[in-house]
C-alpha cells in the first residue's frame, strides 16, 4: 500500500486545480537509478494507465506506480513540507 498524508493530499489538489487537470489525473510515483544513494524517486500527474501498473487509493488521492518501483515504495507515505528546511513532496518510509 502507498499512503498519502494531508500535506500532500492538500497540495496536490491545489496543483490540480491551478493546472486545470482534470478528474481522469492521477499521481504517479517511481523509482529509477541514479542520484547519491543509488535511487532517484519521481513524481508526476498523468492520465493514461499501464499494463503493469499498481494502483493505490489514500485519502482521496489515486496514486500509480509501476511494479519494480512498488517493491521500493511499498508502505511509504507520500508527504509535502513548505518548511524552513524546503518546500517539496517526500516519502517518508
Amino acid at each position: 500500500m502507498l499512503f498519502v498524508a494531508d500535506s500532500a493530499k492538500n497540495r496536490i489538489s491545489e496543483i490540480k486545480t491551478n493546472g486545470k487537470l482534470g478528474e481522469d489525473f492521477f499521481v504517479r510515483v517511481s523509482i529509477t537509478s541514479g542520484g547519491c544513494s543509488g535511487l532517484t524517486y519521481n513524481m508526476d500527474f498523468d492520465n493514461e494507465l499501464q499494463e503493469e501498473d499498481q494502483i493505490f487509493d489514500d485519502n482521496g488521492v489515486k496514486v500509480v506506480t509501476d511494479l519494480k518501483s512498488f517493491l521500493y515504495l511499498c508502505n511509504t507515505t507520500l508527504e509535502f513540507s513548505d518548511g524552513l528546511e524546503g518546500k517539496g513532496f517526500y516519502f517518508n518510509n
